[in-house]
């Protein structure tokens, strides 16, 4: 065991029913395992063959596979996000909020010291009347939260208007994140998501980080900790940061069919954009999006979903858009190994949804940013720190009212990191470079992951 990390402590790990929550927290898991600490991860049944890869210390990481309730209206094989459309997203919440006696149960029996949890606002007082701590952490930076959280405002509460979200809350430590109209509309409107169970999303996160022990964030205090003392101030407790998380090396290799496409083209030439695998593109947006990978004159691989009303990708491609981009651009439909596409020295440009994972695995990469958030609140604040704040990525241009892109949009911010020549780009690239190699120094990880196990046991 790591020395710095104090004695071994047991955490329960209960997160919302999506990879995208899963897979960073077990990462986390790994982490803190590698110092000796014990892990309790709850997760859904069968969705444990999909995780056990992933899972570097067996001998402390115990995975505890629960049922996940009926719920009606929800498939019967329906476990994560991913095997449900957006609109059924509520009843899955639903079926986590009935999974709370069976979550008691289990805490008695496992008697953690701690337990992590995200959407579960229940849970600091079941957590509470057996003696547990609890921490709401979330796998996003803390800007998000502390831009458009319970700080102190004009308006107050779940009535938060448009022009109140204009401007940043009283004493918020930054002035460089400014909102589109369309922006501002969509995070107003997101106040008012019933989440399952009859229960706001805002209400079950403001629940979560009003009762909990401590607050935890994926981050680091050189980036991030402007914004996790602000959070200290509005909410009184701790708010803990737990390092960037940076991907493990994989256990794998890249299929053979992108080993050999890739390896035609140039070092840093090829522009691969994952669009994210849950929320698909309207389909005028999805033909925009290849039609400016077109444009660029670059050689592109897009692995996206089909759109709204399509069961192919095939069947929705722009007419005669196949034949022009014949050797030179695939429109992919299935899963790809991004991380190990990422690596690859023929990816030159990245364009990301702005997934807090995918923008980790593009910053410690050499490949360059195009930000084209989806509607999504840490998708656009994601986005906003890194273009604005960061400047490690340009931005997609959108129309301000109506957030729609152009495929002369997408061309441009593609053209403007991969040309040598750009003002701009050439300060994104240096920027990226710097980050890269900060993010990557030898202990910048291991003195977070340390600094966060050390408050917990303060917090014990």
């Amino acid at each position: 065991m790591d020395s710095t990390s104090g004695a071994p402590m047991h955490i329960a790990i209960f997160p919302w029913f999506a990879m995208g929550h899963l897979t960073p927290t077990l990462h986390l898991s790994n982490k803190l395992a590698q110092r000796g600490h014990r892990i309790s991860f709850i997760l859904p049944k069968r969705t444990q063959t999909k995780l056990q890869h992933l899972n570097l210390h067996p001998h402390l990481i115990t995975f505890v596979p629960i049922t996940v309730p009926r719920v009606d209206g929800l498939p019967h094989d329906a476990e994560t996000t991913s095997d449900l459309p957006f609109s059924l997203f509520p009843l899955l919440a639903t079926a986590m909020d009935r999974s709370e006696k069976d979550i008691e149960l289990l805490l008695r029996d496992l008697k953690p010291q701690i337990v992590f949890f995200d959407f579960q606002h229940w849970l600091p007082n079941l957590t509470r009347t057996l003696g547990i701590k609890s921490v709401i952490y979330l796998i996003v930076h803390p800007l998000s939260t502390a831009y458009l959280g319970n700080g102190p405002r004009k308006s107050q509460g779940k009535g938060l208007t448009e022009l109140d979200l204009m401007e940043p809350p009283q004493g918020f430590p930054d002035s460089c994140i400014k909102f589109q109209p369309h922006e501002l509309r969509f995070l107003v409107s997101v106040r008012e998501i019933e989440f399952g169970s009859g229960v706001l999303l805002y209400d079950r996160l403001h629940k979560g980080f009003s009762m909990a022990d401590a607050i935890g964030f994926k981050g680091c205090k050189e980036i991030d900790g402007l914004y996790a003392e602000y959070l200290e101030s509005v909410y009184g407790k701790p708010v803990l940061l737990s390092g960037p998380l940076l991907p493990e090396p994989p256990n794998s290799t890249l299929e053979e069919k992108w080993v050999a496409w890739l390896g035609r083209f140039n070092p840093g030439s090829v522009i691969f954009c994952a669009y994210g695998s849950e929320a698909p593109l309207s389909q005028n947006q999805f033909e925009e999006l290849l039609l400016g990978l077109e444009l660029t004159g670059f050689p592109f691989l897009a692995a996206l979903k089909p759109p709204n009303g399509f069961d192919s990708i095939e069947e929705a491609l722009p007419q005669g858009f196949k034949e022009r981009v014949q050797g030179r651009g695939i429109a992919y439909g299935g899963w790809v190994q991004q991380q190990l596409i990422l690596e690859h020295p023929s990816v030159g440009c990245f364009i990301t949804h702005c997934g807090a994972a995918s923008v980790t695995e593009a910053l410690v990469n050499t490949c360059q940013l195009v930000l084209l958030p989806r509607l999504g609140t840490d998708h656009i604040s994601n986005a906003k720190m890194m273009s604005r704040k960061l400047k490690v990525g340009v931005e997609v241009e959108k129309g301000e009212e109506d957030g729609l892109f152009t495929k002369e949009s997408v061309c441009k911010a593609v053209k403007t990191v991969m040309d040598d020549g750009n003002e701009v780009g050439r300060e994104v690239r240096q920027n990226h470079a710097k980050l890269r190699n900060f993010l990557l120094s030898n202990n910048l990880e291991s003195a977070c992951v340390d600094s966060f196990c050390h408050q917990l046991q303060h917090l014990l």
